[in-house]
This record gives C-alpha cells, sequence and structure tokens, in this order.
C-alpha cells in the first residue's frame, strides 16, 4: 500500500499473548460468526443504499475515487463520547473542521493498524491543509480501551489523531448513527475475544454532520486527492 509500510505497523500488532496482559491480542483461531457476518453485511449495504440513493436522486455529485459526499448531510444524534484524555468529546469537538472517523479497536490485528498509518501517510502528505482535518479513532471495544490506553494507541501514529469510546447501550446509538456494526467474537480460550467490525471511514463535515462515507480497499494517493477536493469545499 506504501512502500515502509512495516515501519508504519506499531508494536500493537497482535502477538499469541492472552487478552489480559499489558498488550492483549486477537486470538488466531476465531470462529465463525454468522450473526456478526450478517451484521457486517447490512451496514455495507446501508451505506451503499444511502451513496446509491444520493447519487441517483442529486445530479452533480462531487466525483471521488474512493468515496462519496452525500449532497445531503445527515444531522447526527446529540453524542455523548470519552476522548483518549478522559475528556467529553461531543458535537463541540466536530464544529470548524472536517473529521475523519475511523471504527475499530486497539487489540485489532492488522486492519486497524495498517488504516491508521495509511492515514498517518496521508496526513503527513496534506501539509499544511491537515491543520483543517480530524482524525479519530471511535473503538467498538470500550472495555478493553480505556482512555489511557486509546491514547498510548493512537499517538503512537500521531499526536494529532484522536480516540474516543463510550459504554453500552450508548455505543450502540452512536455506531447506528455512524452506520458501523460491531460484534464481539468469542477466541479459543476463557476471557479472550475479538471485535468483528465495519471498517469504511466515516466523513463529517465542520457543522457537525454526516457528509460521506470512503469504502475500501484503501489507497494513500487515491484518499490524498480525494481529502483535498474535500478540504476545499464549504460544508
Amino acid at each position: 500500500m506504501w512502500d515502509n509500510e512495516a515501519s508504519i505497523i506499531p508494536k500493537f500488532r497482535a502477538t499469541t499473548r492472552p487478552a489480559t496482559s499489558d498488550h492483549p491480542t486477537v486470538p488466531s483461531n476465531r470462529s465463525v460468526n454468522h450473526t456478526v457476518i450478517a451484521a457486517l453485511a447490512g451496514a455495507t449495504a446501508l451505506i451503499g443504499g444511502i451513496l446509491l440513493a444520493t447519487w441517483l436522486n442529486t445530479p452533480g455529485t462531487t466525483t471521488l475515487r474512493s468515496g462519496t459526499l452525500l449532497q445531503q448531510p445527515r444531522v447526527l444524534p446529540a453524542l455523548d463520547l470519552i476522548d483518549q484524555d478522559g475528556q467529553p468529546f461531543t458535537h463541540a469537538q466536530l464544529q470548524g473542521h472536517w473529521t475523519l472517523i475511523f471504527p475499530g479497536f486497539t487489540y485489532c490485528p492488522d486492519i486497524c493498524p495498517t488504516t491508521l498509518g495509511l492515514l498517518k501517510t496521508v496526513q503527513t502528505q496534506l501539509g499544511s491543509r491537515a491543520e483543517h482535518l480530524q482524525v479519530v479513532l471511535f473503538s467498538v471495544d470500550p472495555e478493553r480501551d480505556t482512555p489511557e490506553r486509546l491514547k498510548e494507541y493512537v499517538t503512537y501514529f500521531s499526536p494529532a489523531f484522536r480516540g474516543v469510546t463510550t459504554s453500552e447501550p450508548n455505543l450502540k446509538a452512536v455506531a447506528q448513527a455512524l452506520g458501523v456494526a460491531y460484534a464481539k467474537v468469542p477466541g479459543g480460550a476463557p476471557g479472550e475475544y475479538s471485535m468483528d467490525h465495519s471498517a469504511a471511514l466515516i466523513l463529517i463535515n465542520p457543522r457537525g454532520e454526516l457528509a460521506g462515507y470512503f469504502t475500501g480497499p484503501f489507497q494513500a494517493d487515491l484518499l490524498l486527492a480525494d481529502l483535498k477536493q474535500v478540504l476545499e469545499r464549504s460544508p
């Protein structure tokens, strides 16, 4: 995906340690969970339906190579999240700049660190434009992803990245508003588990509205070009 990918993937990459250690891991012998598959498929269909309906009904849709902007952004319900510093994260933190939200969790073995590494690459290549883009990891694993854990994880990639989460049932409500599906997947030993989740990047405009989605597989050059277009737009 980029030349020095190995140097970007952090120490948080999974090993075979149990989930209760200082650097817990995702078990490698995960069982198939048909409920999870259905939930993720449903989330993908929901996002696809939103994007397709918007494109069909609104001529002149901005053309992006790795995603789509909604011509009629969706108002989000009230947010009641906690960030990596243990501080409230609400709509106030979404005002005045674009925000890119990535659903994931810090014990993720591959997709999450790879995507955050890519976003760091894109952030660097945006140069001064990056000041107008906030990158947020939305953790779907609040049981393990404490503010301290989130801070250690996201700042490994960039001191500008933020991490947020919340407990249930609010986590489910926020996830549904963002179009995120997630489910816990039991591991091979007692107390071990992983999280399956949808992985689209969610774009929030400077008014705090859901403005679009970027869908994988992500390529740094395409996402960079798309975000340059987005950052040049008025909300």
